[in-house]
């Protein structure tokens, strides 16, 4: 990762969104339940500080630059990968339903990633049309994600936090 350059924020996250569909391509094709524990791990933490790094410093840079439908929404559709994520890692492949939250989790951030990078009305695209400065959004993105890896790496990464879906009962 630190050896790749990303000519913008929109193509580190594009690189973000490809690394995670191969890791849910694995998992499906994943047999052995260790292996299986290691992807939704994998999966858990790159979704993880890709929504950190996106509600951190990408998404605060679009408000009031594009659609603020399309913002709020992908604030609420990240909450709820969350709320699976912590899930997923709370959990063991043995679990009854560990499989299809994987499953869920993938088919969410497919949706999400389309209406990210959907060509003329996502939130990509929205925001080049807008004159966002993606270069200096890329830096700051990059050195949060790499900070987020070494922590990681480290110490593991705390429970994912939603931020506008209570997980609380009312």
């Amino acid at each position: 990762m630190a050896d790749q350059d990303y000519t913008d924020a929109v193509a580190l996250l594009k690189a973000d969104h490809r690394t995670v569909e191969n890791l849910f391509a694995s998992f499906e094709s994943a047999r052995d339940s260790g292996r299986k524990e290691k992807l939704a791990r994998q999966i858990c933490t790159e979704l993880k500080i890709h929504a950190m790094i996106e509600e951190e410093i990408f998404y605060p840079a679009l408000d009031g630059k594009i659609e603020e439908d399309l913002l709020k929404e992908a604030y609420v559709e990240h909450d709820g990968a969350k709320i699976l994520i912590n899930d997923i890692e709370a959990g063991a492949p043995s679990d009854e339903f560990y499989d299809a939250k994987v499953k869920v989790l993938s088919e969410e951030i497919e949706h999400h990633v389309k209406e990210e990078e959907a060509r003329s009305e996502g939130m990509f695209a929205q925001a080049r049309d807008a004159g966002v400065d993606l270069v200096a959004l890329k830096d700051q993105m990059l050195a949060r994600k790499q900070e987020l890896l070494a922590l990681a790496e480290a110490e593991g990464l705390p429970p994912a936090k939603p931020t506008t879906v209570s997980v609380e009962p009312a």
